[in-house]
């Protein structure tokens, strides 16, 4: 499958904020306003979530219409699943919020513990993307706690709710673009504190001036709400602006044969430079060597310390081009997981084969033990080298 989710822009972030601003008030305009009940709005919500949720399964790439649809859905169903444990069932906001952030953390626990990787460029399976869905549901089941928990149980208003989860957010806006936090915990603490501020929002500008609300009701804020996100909806599925491009390959690949070579370790085994020599010697190609990243590689303790990946990878190249006897690009991986810097190579060239550096005895943790045959289901002819 292409990337099922879009590219982090600047319309990300409003459209999720205004997802979940929609997704406090309207659940409550279906709950009082119409009278439907909690109970019976949260089957109905459930229902038609489930139905938008196995669309969004069987879309082999990401459909803006599609997914912001699931996330309104998913927004308004993560705050009847909170405010039915607190109203029909007794549990306490406090029990409430530590329960789903217990519950957010197996879940990003076991992500990790499966897939060696969280982030969101790499969306391509559909247990990936379970994975996915299933982090955003609890995201907004505990959004909807904490923020309730802070504006209301511990009464410090909407408005100064608002205002500090929306300077909790720029700290880690901050600690991302100034001090080089990682990107991926940089995204996923915003993405679960946008919760609680788009709920604060909601609440303020719905809830009766008395109570320190705006005043304009959750039809209204709905309405206005819903309007501005159809409107982004529409402009990115036209535009394609937040559709995830991969970058074009630091090197043209030509017209013939391209050969992707995958290393174990940055140093060429002489067992891998010969069966490049061996493909060399049948016919013209165009080589590009993919290297793992040290920095990323915290469980290969055998392999190189404390190196950047750029110097290792001008180490590896000469060797590479002296066995082939033409000149070779490559570029250091991006991802923990060599696989899904595989699937990126092959979405940007146009590669005819490929050929992996096995692990020797050990487990590496950049090229699990089933790669070659996860690779080989690509459809691309694949050739395995033991690195002994």
């Amino acid at each position: 499958m292409l990337n099922k989710v879009p590219e982090i822009t600047a319309y990300f972030w409003v459209i999720k904020i205004l997802c979940t601003t929609v997704g406090e008030t309207f659940a409550d305009n279906l709950n009082e306003n119409l009278g439907l009940g909690l109970t019976n709005t949260s089957y109905i919500m459930g229902a038609v979530l489930i139905a938008v949720l196995v669309a969004q399964f069987r879309s082999r790439r990401y459909v803006p219409g599609i997914y912001w649809l699931a996330v309104v859905l998913i927004s308004v169903v993560g705050t009847l699943i909170s405010d039915n444990l607190v109203e029909n069932y007794g549990v306490t906001l406090e029990t409430t919020t530590v329960a789903f952030g217990a519950i957010l953390i197996c879940v990003f626990a076991s992500w990790y513990w499966s897939e060696r990787t969280l982030s969101v460029h790499t969306i391509v399976t559909t247990r990936r993307e379970a994975f996915y869905w299933a982090t955003i549901l609890f995201t907004f089941a505990l959004g909807t706690s904490a923020g309730d928990l802070l504006s209301e149980k511990l009464a410090f208003g909407y408005l100064p709710t608002v205002g500090i989860f929306a300077g909790a957010i720029a700290v880690i806006a901050f600690c991302h673009f100034a001090l080089r936090m990682n990107a991926i915990l940089s995204f996923w603490l915003a993405y679960i504190l946008t919760r609680p501020l788009g709920a604060s929002i909601g609440d303020y500008l719905a809830s009766p001036k008395a109570e320190g609300g705006l005043g304009l009701g959750t039809t209204v804020t709905s309405i206005i709400f819903l309007s501005t996100i159809l409107a982004l909806v529409v402009f990115l599925a036209i535009s394609k602006r937040d559709v995830i491009r991969n970058g074009p390959v630091a090197a043209p690949l030509g017209t013939g044969p391209a050969v992707l070579v995958v290393l174990n370790k940055v140093a060429p085994t002489e067992a891998l430079l010969e069966a490049v020599r061996r493909r060399a010697a049948l016919a013209p190609a165009t080589f590009r060597l993919l290297v793992p990243d040290p920095d990323k590689l915290g469980f290969d303790h055998d392999g190189p310390d404390g190196a950047d990946g750029v110097e290792l990878l001008a180490r590896a190249i000469p060797r590479l081009r002296d066995a082939v006897g033409a000149e070779v690009s490559g570029r250091v991986a991006c991802s923990s997981n060599a696989y899904d810097d595989i699937v990126e190579e092959l979405d940007a060239g146009a590669y005819t084969e490929i050929i992996i550096e096995t692990p020797p005895a050990h487990l590496s943790h950049w090229l699990h033990v089933d790669l070659p045959q996860r690779v080989a289901q690509l459809g691309l002819p694949t050739e395995a080298v033991s690195a002994t």
